[in-house]
């Protein structure tokens, strides 16, 4: 008889979500299903904001955005449907995520992602994540600092890293260059969210080097891509130095112009200090474009300790910006196919199958 057959994924968002929590919840409830061994997958998200489209043997119900709304709707599925596994796609969900494997009897696996895993959370969300027959990171940053805090012994804490699509591909971003109007500057390219909470990700670092960039002689515009509350306040910041016409705020696109912007750029950055892991880092080098983070926290992963792409320190930050625009780069194809080596879905899956490999062995 099999340990487990049916899992309910707790998860803030995942099919009709948008960013990277949301990507890796795809991935990994979607490498689950390619397994074949799990008769049903039932998915509750509290948002969608786009049409879900969950593959065969994944079922998604309907997004309950409060709190209270939410947990009902997970405890009355709890109730109604036979529930082996318990999938929480994040942190703040532990508590809930724990009550019902308890209840049903079902394993548990809290999956973490970055800042919220860092420090101690509240006595619920430690118990939680105490109580899980695995917990997953996304970086050794991530790992390691949950350790630090809960009660568990290192076998239980796997790093799981972020996965990279294989649409991701270098290619021609000619197009994009002249639809945007770029002529003949270098590009300098963010992905990410754009939220007050989340001003760690680095948008104004990079907006502040542009005119000590501009003075050495660099003739460049900087895309932003993403969305959020932020954005006003960065807007204000391009003004205030002087660089509003080097920079455009693109808001949210289309994957496929996500992929030809990548192409398009000279240089992808993100100079996070907050980052868990940095899916974004994976898709530019997919695309061949050279990546630049600093060398704190998860970024350090997804950047392969500089095997991948280059980390510097907060204040190298300018200097590092102005030596890698000056490099002439060729071997797009290498860095796709060593991205894709270290992170590919291939990888991925494997990785997938280990977490459940170990559920099974425990069981």
């Amino acid at each position: 008889m099999k340990p487990f057959s049916t899992m309910l994924a707790l998860v803030p968002d995942a099919y009709g979500g948008r960013g990277g929590i949301a990507q890796y919840n795809r991935d990994f409830l979607g490498a689950i299903a390619e397994m074949n061994i799990l008769s049903s997958i039932t998915v509750l998200p509290r948002q969608a904001p786009d049409p879900p489209q969950p593959p065969r043997g994944i079922r998604q119900l309907r997004a309950h955005a409060g709190r209270i709304g939410y947990s009902v709707a997970a405890l009355r599925t709890a109730l109604v449907q036979p529930v082996d596994l318990v999938f929480c796609g994040h942190l703040f969900m532990a508590p809930l995520a724990a009550l019902i494997a308890r209840f049903k009897g079902a394993k548990l696996i809290v999956q973490t992602h970055g800042i919220e895993a860092w420090f101690h959370p509240s006595k619920l969300q430690r118990a939680a994540v105490e109580q899980a027959d695995l917990v997953l990171s996304v970086s050794r940053h991530t790992r390691a600092a949950l350790l630090s805090w809960a009660a568990i012994t290192p076998e239980r804490a796997l790093v799981v890293p972020n996965t990279v699509r294989e649409m991701f591909t270098p290619g021609d971003g000619s197009a994009q260059r002249a639809a945007l109007g770029l002529g003949s500057k270098r590009v300098l390219l963010t992905v990410g969210r754009m939220h007050s909470g989340e001003r760690y990700k680095g948008h104004d670092r990079v907006i502040a080097a542009i005119p000590e960039l501009v003075k050495k002689g660099h003739d460049l515009c900087y895309l932003v891509v993403g969305e959020g509350n932020d954005r006003s306040r960065l807007e204000a910041l391009a003004i205030e130095v002087g660089v509003s016409d080097r920079v455009k705020f693109l808001g949210a696109i289309e994957l496929q112009t996500l992929l030809e912007i990548y192409r398009t750029a000279d240089l992808f950055l993100m100079p996070s200090t907050g980052e868990g892991f940095g899916v974004s880092f994976l898709e530019a080098i997919a695309c061949g474009t050279p990546a630049l983070g600093l060398n704190v926290a998860g970024a350090r992963d997804a950047l392969g300790e500089g095997e991948l792409g280059t980390a510097v320190s907060e204040n190298e930050l300018p200097s590092a910006i102005a030596r890698l625009l000056e490099r002439t780069y060729s071997n797009s194809d290498g860095f796709a196919a060593a991205v894709r080596m270290r992170f590919g879905q291939e990888q991925f899956a494997n990785n997938t199958r280990n977490v459940i490999n170990r559920l099974t062995e425990a069981a």
